[in-house]
């Protein structure tokens, strides 16, 4: 049993230590409720939505609304888990950093891997996607594909050396921009079927669903296939528990988060959907084009589909943006263990982790080469990419909350009163969900071999790296708290705010 979940033998009954992770150490607690909320929306709703449900509707017509509010379920599951634990000890390392406490060393770098490769293909999924919806335009689209998504990657770097601050603000108004679009959007769309405004020859209602195949125009199949597409839609929830670490007040934040952000985003993806294939064809949408801009192109309203357009680059930004922030703090915490390269543990003078956001926005570069080689197919590629490895963290999360509520059961640690209720059946019920879309891929998709096959190649490098690390692995990076208030003693600096909590959100 590590001493980091162990009560000490001084404890009185009813009390317990708390594990601090030293990679906390040096971050500014500044982020406020409404940062936290925006980072968790901001990374979430990108081109999962704004470009993906475009292809996704093209493949599975309006039954991939089912799809999304299942996997919405399955995302509630694991942001309560994971704000649970957020709660019992606020965490830069979030999920890597409980992964240590609840499985050990190699339960953390399995996880912290599991996590850069989902959003490093993430990063390359969002600049892919920036540039082709730069190629909305006609005078861009002499430019190729892969030097607009160079230079997205390069704003977007510059932009994440700045202190977490700036951060938190820019993404908040980021993220607002696109929740605005997306409830501009449903406004509209609810407008013109409630008074049934034609558009292009059809009548907005259920009738456009059912004069179109029904709800299910390809069968059920469709629902099965898509499923790994819809987890890398709602990919980005998890950030919720990185973001916990640089909060002022977690234990009050985080509950409003998990829950807020999951009703939100269940209502913008679920909601659009339907909309969507409620005021055109579901044949109308494909996924060279985000359905947003499909919807206000169709209206004939002049310059929408352009504004819609530039509205979109926003919400991608903003989702590339929060991949950098959450890769630089993940990679921080692994390389303070010794299982990631140490200058990814390094901090600028605004106590940014530019080390890891520098690793991060390295490699994805790759994205840019594969937009170069085959800028067709780029987008589906890293996107399942990044969807195995979104599956893969979810994973771990659920594992490190089972080990958590079991130890709670022997009275080892402590649940807050905000937790996930009947673990471990949802655990078991989210685990075996995410194991079944990654084996279907397999079979479900055209690419789905050559992505299992990558991802297998990713986990060879994965065990041989692990063996070249092992011998360095800092076993010490969790401490006892101390008798205070927050962690049980005197806490140290490090995991102190170093501002006096302010509880304007």
């Amino acid at each position: 049993m590590s001493p980091a979940t162990r009560r000490g033998p001084e404890a009185e009954p009813g009390s317990f230590s708390k594990s601090v992770d030293k990679s906390d150490s040096g971050y500014a607690k500044v982020l406020k409720t409404r940062h936290i909320r925006m980072i968790a929306i901001g990374g979430s709703i990108g081109t999962g939505l704004f470009l993906g449900a475009g292809g996704r509707l093209s493949m599975g017509g309006p039954s991939l609304a089912i799809v999304y509010a299942v996997c919405g379920v399955i995302t509630y599951l694991m942001m309560r888990a994971l704000g649970e634990m957020s709660v019992y000890r606020p965490s830069s390392g979030a999920f890597v950093s409980y992964a240590r406490e609840f499985m050990g060393e190699k339960g953390a770098y399995i996880t912290g891997w599991l996590f850069f490769l989902d959003w490093c293909t993430s990063v390359m999924a969002e600049t892919t996607a920036i540039a082709l919806y730069l190629h909305f335009w006609t005078p861009l689209q002499s430019i190729p594909q892969w030097l607009l998504a160079l230079i997205a990657l390069g704003l977007v770097f510059a932009l994440n050396l700045v202190s977490v601050k700036y951060f938190g603000e820019t993404e908040f108004w980021f993220a607002m921009i696109k929740v605005a679009a997306i409830v501009g959007f449903m406004l509209i769309a609810v407008t013109f079927i409630l008074f049934r405004l034609h558009i292009q020859g059809e009548v907005p209602g259920p009738s456009v669903i059912a004069d179109h195949g029904g709800v299910f125009p390809k069968g059920w199949i469709p629902m099965f296939t898509l499923s790994l597409g819809v987890v890398f839609a709602f990919g980005g929830t998890e950030m919720v528990g990185v973001a916990a670490g640089e909060a002022k007040n977690a234990a009050k934040i985080m509950p409003k988060a998990v829950n807020s952000t999951f009703w939100r985003i269940s209502l913008f993806y679920v909601g659009s959907v339907v909309l969507f294939t409620m005021v055109l064809p579901w044949t109308a949408y494909d996924k060279l084009q985000s359905p947003f801009v499909t919807f206000f192109s169709a209206l004939g309203v002049g310059g929408m589909g352009s504004v819609m357009n530039l509205v979109i680059i926003t919400a991608a930004m903003s989702s590339l943006n929060s991949g950098l922030y959450a890769t630089g703090r993940t990679l921080r915490s692994m390389a303070l263990a010794g299982s990631a390269p140490k200058f990814a543990a390094r901090l600028n003078k605004s106590r940014v982790p530019y080390g890891g956001v520098i690793i991060t926005a390295g490699l994805s570069v790759v994205g840019v080469l594969i937009n170069y080689i085959n800028p067709t197919q780029a987008f589906d590629i890293v996107m399942n990419l990044a969807g195995i490895g979104i599956a893969g963290t979810w994973i771990s999360i659920m594992v490190s909350h089972w080990i958590f509520t079991n130890r709670a059961k022997k009275g080892l640690v402590e649940r807050p009163a905000f937790r996930l209720p009947f673990a471990p059946i949802p655990n078991i019920i989210t685990i075996l969900f995410l194991v079944i879309v990654i084996i279907g891929m397999w079979f479900a998709q055209d690419i789905g071999k050559a992505t299992i096959l990558m991802f297998l190649g990713f986990c060879v490098v994965l065990v041989i790296g692990w063996y070249g690390v092992r011998n360095r692995i800092d076993g010490s990076m969790l401490d006892k708290a101390f008798e205070d208030d927050t962690f049980g003693g005197d806490a140290p600096a490090a995991v102190l705010d170093e501002n006096p909590p302010d509880e304007t959100e």
